[in-house]
């Protein structure tokens, strides 16, 4: 009996060994095999000087307040009149809803899809108190080490001057597009970019225009992106999670603190209570869809026992789902995320409050919904709390998981193929945008929509965006302007 149990023990090990290795080796690279180009040159200098005048000006966005900054942004726009005179005698420029910005490059082709490559002009304010904690002024522009430093270096003023610069260069070798290029440049997207984006988008739709693809800001080349992966990663975002806060207020009776109630039941621990239910209980976590997509494509490329993992999920999904729930980045892209941002209770010490209040924040995954979200909310805080004691609302400006643009069409094809020009030694992989863009008010009039940034990153990097000690290595500006040059180059004329 023991000799048969070893022997099926044996074979049973002896298939799985088999078929991990059939499993890792059948996964091939999926990176295509592109042709080296020479870097087109670039006046540096001036690039770096056109970017620094840029950050100057203090284009702090407001929800609120659409006339906030209003001369910084009109004085944006000036800068650019000057700094690119080519892009304004051939481009046509129209300033949508007083603050936003939209080029049009004419294609010589009536019947070719546009293309639009989007950045924005706003930025994010300077986090009260940490002013003194800059190195360099936030709105100085400063050239230091190598980098540029200031508040909008990366987000989002480098990509919008990387693309002008691009066209600029364009124009002045005689470029002609076959099909019609537009830049568009909102003045809101910190804050949703319902007053530009969604503008532009409703101008252009208005005019029966239908995109071929549209380009906005997004993921990076990230160093470090995974262990066991040693060349950087690319990663083109072909959908953007959603956004909803749900604001969650429990009811108890209120009194004086010299009697209180039953252990457990004040408004505050209740309160408690259904907070720590909803952080213990949050939405499932899965290897699928996006992420999916992207462990196939950067499983090839991987080394050791992470590339054996990746590749055979089958049997090692748990335990990689595990690791990767592990860390804040990587749980983003499995879940939708649950945040506890505010909370609201009493106005006197010694009174026992009757309401007590909860915002929660949840960045939606592409497949889950804000009812289901809100289901999910209703029976997490209705185990603890009973219903008759809590109530709960969707608060405004939230919206669903944009689409997914597909990854074998043209249009994906026709970045990945620039990516893998410009940035040789970098591996392109489909991901998922975690944070907002205001891309997805583009959705009405295209499918590809993809959010992605020409810059090199590190883990560390990332801590610079809406941070301090802002700044935009001098070396990766150039790249993204190569970058765009090669683009437009390339999908205008097909």
């Amino acid at each position: 009996m023991l000799k048969k149990i070893f022997w099926g023990v044996g074979a049973l090990l002896l298939f799985l060994i088999i078929a991990v290795t059939i499993g890792t080796c059948a996964k091939s690279s999926r990176q295509i095999s592109v042709t080296g180009i020479n870097p087109i040159s670039v006046d540096e200098k001036a690039a770096v000087e056109h970017l620094s005048q840029a950050v100057r000006l203090n284009t702090v966005s407001s929800a609120t307040d659409a006339t906030l900054n209003r001369q910084s942004f009109l004085a944006l726009h000036a800068l650019i009149e000057r700094q690119f005179p080519l892009v304004h005698t051939t481009l046509k420029r129209e300033v949508v809803n007083g603050l936003s910005l939209l080029y049009t490059w004419q294609g010589s082709d009536a019947a070719a899809k546009p293309i639009l490559l989007m950045a924005h002009q706003d930025v994010v304010p300077i986090a009260p108190g940490t002013e003194g904690d800059w190195k360099m002024s936030p709105f100085s522009g400063t050239v230091k080490d190598g980098a540029l430093w200031g508040r909008g270096s990366w987000d989002d003023k480098g990509n919008l001057i990387a693309q002008l610069e691009a066209v600029e260069m364009l124009v002045k070798s005689g470029f002609k597009p076959r099909r019609t290029v537009y830049l568009a440049y909102g003045a809101d997207e910190e804050v949703s970019g319902l007053r530009g984006a969604a503008k532009i988008a409703a101008l252009l739709k208005s005019r029966g225009v239908v995109l071929d693809f549209v380009l906005d800001e997004g993921l990076f080349i990230l160093s470090g992106a995974l262990a066991g992966l040693k060349p950087p990663a690319a990663l083109i975002a072909i959908a953007e999670k959603g956004y909803m806060s749900v604001e969650l207020t429990i009811s108890a009776t209120p009194g004086h603190s010299s009697m209180p109630p039953k252990k457990g039941t004040s408004a505050i621990a209740l309160l408690s209570q259904a907070l720590l239910a909803l952080e213990n209980e949050q939405m499932p976590a899965s290897i699928r869809g996006v992420a999916r997509g992207m462990f196939d494509a950067l499983a090839p490329e991987m080394s050791g026992m992470s590339r054996v993992a990746l590749s055979n999920l089958w049997l090692f999904g748990p335990l990689v789902l595990k690791q990767l729930e592990s860390k804040g980045s990587s749980n983003a892209v499995l879940r939708t995320t649950t945040a506890l941002t505010i909370t609201q209770a009493g106005n006197k010490e010694n009174v026992l409050p009757g309401r007590a209040k909860a915002t929660i924040n949840f960045r939606l995954l592409p497949g889950d919904t804000r009812e289901s979200v809100m289901e999910h909310v209703r029976k997490s805080v209705g185990k603890v709390v009973d219903a008759k004691d809590f109530e709960i609302k969707m608060l405004p400006g939230s919206k669903e998981a944009s689409k997914v643009a597909p990854i074998d069409g043209p249009q994906y094809a026709a970045i990945n193929k620039t990516v893998r020009e410009v940035f040789p030694d970098a591996i392109v992989a489909p991901g998922l945008m975690v944070a907002a863009t205001d891309s997805v008010h583009f959705e009405p009039i295209c499918d590809n929509i993809f959010k992605f940034s020409p810059i090199r990153a590190t883990n560390d990097d990332l801590k610079l965006f809406h941070g301090t000690n802002e700044r935009l290595r001098i070396k990766d500006y150039v790249e993204a302007i190569r970058f765009y040059h090669r683009l437009i180059d390339q999908t205008a004329m097909k």
